[in-house]
């Protein structure tokens, strides 16, 4: 990433936040530390941010403040190929009058394409997964209530007496910010909270990543391994992930990107 791309990122992340660190910069980037923190020093020489210790805060804090986390539209770009295949192992567990929950985020929006050929009941908080299948397919919409995030396009409500509990699915199926032996990741509490509520609502969950979510960590635990029926990946799972991920009792799918047509569960 060239340094006026890395700006521009800087400068989004601070008007997501009040304060983002260094080390989320870093990852956010995928620059190093030192070039991250010449970063920080031109824009606070240009009165663009304000450096404090061991990140960087906005001129003028935003009113509102967003979720932690990646935004869409950067992660939309990454491992594309890998989400692709995913989603086409994910669409080919739905049949036609089934009634589902697709969680937001840049894996289950890969489902929208796929599930054009669909007619299914599809509940979301993801704004981009109903824009689009309302446009392009003949799926039925029902979308959830609350705050509309810029930076992630979900919808969320701190509310118990939402919609959500108004809806009965076959599936929920579900991306993460990583996996690991304790469980299923998120980065905010607001969408812990909101998708703990969905899980509740499905008959079983199928959790859709990428191999590189096997290696990021967050402080925040959504729910144990045991809770998915099924997890989604890419052929890039080494043995010993795969090895705890069938222990927990999954059924565990690896997916071949570009080779869509030969999709089967994982033989370890």
């Amino acid at each position: 990433m060239i340094e006026s791309e890395r700006h521009r990122v800087i400068l989004s992340a601070v008007q997501a936040r009040p304060v983002i660190t260094v080390a989320e910069i870093v990852e956010l980037t995928e620059a190093s530390e030192a070039t991250v923190r010449r970063d920080i020093a031109t824009l606070h020489m240009q009165k663009k941010v304000r450096r404090v210790r061991g990140g960087v805060e906005s001129i003028a804090p935003p009113q509102f403040v967003g979720l932690s986390g990646r935004p869409f539209e950067m992660n939309a770009t990454r491992n594309v190929a890998q989400k692709r295949a995913i989603a086409q192992a994910a669409v080919e567990m739905c049949a036609d009058g089934d009634a589902i929950i697709i969680n937001g985020g840049t894996t289950t929006f890969q489902m929208v394409h796929p599930l054009a050929n669909r007619r299914c009941l599809v509940f979301t908080n993801s704004f981009p997964i109903a824009e689009h299948l309302l446009k392009q397919s003949k799926n039925t919409v029902m979308l959830a209530g609350g705050t509309i995030y810029r930076e992630q396009n979900i919808i969320l409500s701190p509310f118990e007496n939402d919609v959500t509990r108004n809806f009965a699915a076959r599936r929920m199926f579900l991306g993460a910010q990583g996996v690991s032996h304790l469980g299923v990741m998120e980065q905010d509490p607001l969408i812990i909270q909101a998708e703990t509520k969905l899980i509740g609502q499905a008959d079983e969950v199928v959790l859709m990543v990428d191999s590189t979510k096997f290696r990021k960590r967050s402080s925040l635990i959504l729910c144990p391994l045991e809770q998915i029926s099924t997890l989604i990946t890419d052929d890039g799972i080494e043995d010993k992930t795969a090895a705890i991920i069938e222990a927990a009792g999954i059924e565990l799918v690896a997916v071949t990107p570009g080779r869509n047509e030969e999709v089967q569960p994982a033989v370890r």
